[in-house]
């Protein structure tokens, strides 16, 4: 019997100074734990107070890849209105093809 796949989660994580960290993961508490503790992202070394202001379950990794990386590609500015408007993953893919 074929091992199921996991879930991947794209996220998006907030600095007590308001910069923005975006990552993927299988686990997102475990991941912000990890973040937390200085595991993780070298760019989030030193950081404390990180809260997780956008999460999307959005199927495999590849998929999860592709989004992480076209989400970097934005402006914080663009970053912060897709927070806002919190899309679902249809809505997502839709507003990055454009």
């Amino acid at each position: 019997m074929p091992s199921k796949s996991p879930i991947w989660f794209l996220y998006i994580i907030r600095t007590a100074k308001q910069t923005l960290y975006t990552g993927i993961t299988t686990d997102v508490k475990r991941r912000l734990s990890q973040h937390q503790n200085g595991k993780g992202a070298k760019y989030l070394n030193g950081h404390h107070d990180l809260d997780v202001v956008y999460q999307l379950s959005v199927g495999d990794k590849s998929t999860a890849l592709k989004l992480e990386y076209r989400i970097k590609q934005l402006s914080k500015q663009q970053k912060e209105k897709l927070i806002a408007s919190s899309p679902n993953l249809s809505d997502l893919l839709t507003l990055l093809v454009k």
